[in-house]
């Protein structure tokens, strides 16, 4: 027996979402029972050359109230730097590793490691389940979630497209059309393996030049853009895959996950809450599994996927438009991956290998470690 399978089959198993109807079903409600824990490592090493060096790591999401589809039991970390913490970014303040060396060319190359240890549990929401109250008032806190943001505007075509599709679907309520938005992503997008990283989330260039393709940030900033254009507060949570898939082997990945960063989405309805969905994966599945719509795997999919995430994935963060480096003026439209700069200048964080950085994933046995 592979060590792989032996963790797996000593720690919390996972859950088979395909093997049989009762057990699709079970994934209609979140799990709690059933949690997962795993280690994630960042080896992160950065050149000697240069008077500074400055890196900032995204880490799994510890806001209980707002995930509960994982927590987090501990971070550690070790290395050469002059000065490092984990600290807090953004508007609504998310974990964050940062670490800085300063001093003459260093001999010795800089390096840091970083654990976490984090637990998921599958997360779904049925939001046909509850009657839908049209009169209901959004929390005041939500209603950013409409707002636009840099990259997801939402007036001119992204307005016009959104009021199309619910027009064509006859969609009156907002689960009705969050519904009508979905099904006219996976019908109308496409997923483009040849785009670099998990691609940029230009939701404009997408509609106005007809380029209805990329990766998980294209699709899900599509889907994201058009809730909000129709008064639908929606959001992306960043993070990344940390475990094989029970449903298709593109949407897993386990052990070196250096390049595996991946990116969900989610509604609100009010009364109910946020609802997870998935888009991007169903379309994954259907390119790379050479699939057509009317494939029985991918009308599962997109119904399964209208409600719910498989957790063999971790979220980060749902910021955007965020200042992460003080020396540059600029703000990032998300934060997905490592950042680095020396001397002020920027790493290519979609490059690990000459970054350099490694981001490995290792299921625990039982309940996992404290730090």
């Amino acid at each position: 027996m592979r060590r792989r399978d032996f963790i797996k089959l000593f720690g919390t198993s996972a859950l088979s979402l395909s093997a049989s109807p009762s057990i699709a079903t079970q994934l209609l409600s979140s799990d709690h029972s059933n949690w997962t824990s795993y280690r994630i490592s960042y080896q992160v090493t950065l050149p000697a050359h240069g008077k500074s060096a400055h890196l900032w790591l995204p880490l799994p999401d510890s806001n209980d109230s707002d995930t509960i589809f994982q927590f987090t039991q501990g971070n550690n970390w070790y290395g050469n730097t002059t000065k490092a913490s984990f600290s807090t970014l953004g508007k609504d303040p998310f974990p964050i590793f940062k670490a800085e060396w300063h001093g003459k060319e260093q001999s010795d190359r800089r390096h840091v490691t970083v654990n976490c240890i984090v637990k998921t549990v599958h997360h779904a929401i049925d939001p046909t389940l509850y009657p839908e109250n049209k009169k209901q008032a959004l929390p005041n806190s939500i209603r950013n979630y409409i707002n636009p943001t840099q990259l997801k505007p939402t007036n001119g075509i992204v307005r016009e497209t959104a009021h199309a599709i619910i027009k064509e679907k006859n969609a009156s309520t907002p689960l009705e059309q969050a519904r009508a938005i979905y099904d006219w992503i996976i019908n109308n997008t496409q997923y483009d393996e040849n785009t670099r990283g998990r691609g940029q989330g230009n939701v404009t260039y997408m509609l106005e030049n007809n380029e209805l393709s990329g990766k998980c940030v294209d699709l899900n900033s599509l889907l994201v853009a058009l809730l909000k254009a129709a008064d639908i507060p929606a959001r992306n949570q960043y993070g990344i895959r940390i475990n094989d898939s029970d449903l298709h082997e593109s949407i897993g990945q386990y052990g070196d996950i250096s390049q595996s960063q991946h990116c969900r989405a989610e509604f609100f309805l009010a009364g109910r809450g946020w609802i997870p969905v998935n888009p991007s994966d169903v379309l994954q599945v259907l390119k790379l599994g050479g699939l057509t719509l009317d494939d029985a795997k991918i009308i599962q999919l997109r119904e399964k996927f209208f409600g719910a995430w498989e957790m063999n994935w971790l979220a980060f963060n749902h910021a955007e438009d965020i200042a992460i480096s003080p020396s540059s003026s600029s703000k990032f439209p998300f934060f997905m991956y490592p950042h680095a700069e020396i001397d002020g200048n920027s790493l290519d964080n979609l490059d690990p290998e000459n970054f350099s950085y490694k981001i490995i994933s290792a299921e625990l046995v039982g309940t996992g470690i404290k730090f």
